[in-house]
């Protein structure tokens, strides 16, 4: 058990302002606190060994991660991927952080930082082949990563932007990757399920980005002729040094304060909550998380 009565309502207030926090900051506590990442490069480098297996031998290949933010996993792509590695993101700050890190670890070369909307770049074959022509040298890539960031697109998008990937940005034989919260609210503790409860039941919001149903739909499609499509479920675990870390990482998945703006009495019902059920008990956050992965 953690907390008592006399700490409570300073741990509530002070989990309430956690709020405040930008999501940059909320991010790296759930890298730093979490097994997400292990859990994503784990899947990563089985991606990786596979396209050594089925590329020529000598190849120097080339990656591109989409919405890359910090990249926790920036040192396992640029050893695999000599050829060329382009992170985009839409942000400044965290590209900024990535090209602080290279300097420092003296890695900088082959590594090409953009600024840019994925969402909007690769929208049509028309704007993806400009992309591929202005950002990435006019040569396509033997991978591309989607790790967390297609909560940025609009599900009915999904479709167009994956073609767009397959059919411009990829050559004969690549890869994709993609990582997305699940929305199984199966589990007790897990983020699905505090979402379904809070924004759900406060906001009427809903979690449509469903990674396993849009494997199964794009299975039957005509541009996916030669790609072979697995998903997995894996689970990881978070868990908080403080009260404050906890409702920090809990503000950035229920997507507060955009796009979902909860008032001060909502916001102390859902750190009251966490309090009482979670932190209390000693208990860990659970993630069920997607892997799509695409071979071609």
């Amino acid at each position: 058990m953690r907390g008592g009565g006399r700490d409570r309502e300073t741990l509530i207030r002070q989990g309430i302002e956690a709020g405040s926090r930008d999501m940059m900051s909320e991010d790296r506590i759930w890298s730093r606190h979490s097994s997400d990442k292990a859990d994503i490069s784990r899947v990563l480098m089985r991606v990786v060994r596979r396209l050594h297996r089925t590329l020529p031998a000598g190849l120097e290949m080339r990656a591109l991660s989409l919405g890359s933010g910090s990249e926790p996993q920036l040192q396992i792509l640029k050893a695999a991927f000599g050829g060329g590695l382009y992170l985009l993101d839409v942000d400044e700050v965290p590209l900024e952080t990535v090209r602080k890190d290279l300097r420092n670890r003296c890695i900088e070369e082959g590594v090409y930082t953009l600024r840019g909307d994925y969402c909007a770049l690769l929208a049509s074959a028309g704007s993806s082949r400009g992309f591929l022509r202005s950002s990435l040298h006019g040569e396509r890539v033997h991978l591309v990563t989607m790790h967390h960031s297609l909560y940025y697109a609009e599900t009915s998008s999904w479709k167009e932007l994956f073609r767009n990937v397959l059919d411009e940005i990829l050559p004969g034989h690549g890869s994709v990757h993609a990582v997305l919260m699940s929305p199984d609210c199966s589990l007790e503790d897990s983020t699905a399920r505090l979402y379904a409860r809070f924004a759900g039941g406060f906001l009427g919001a809903r979690n449509d980005q469903d990674l396993a149903a849009f494997s199964r739909d794009i299975r039957r499609e005509p541009w996916m002729r030669g790609a072979s499509v697995g998903v997995e479920t894996r689970q990881v675990r978070f868990s908080a040094e403080d009260f404050r870390q906890l409702m920090s990482v809990v503000w950035m998945i229920l997507l507060y304060p955009s796009p979902n703006r909860f008032d001060q009495g909502q916001m102390r019902e859902i750190a009251e909550y966490v309090y009482d059920v979670i932190w209390s008990g000693g208990r860990s956050l659970v993630q069920l998380q997607d892997h799509l992965v695409i071979n071609r």
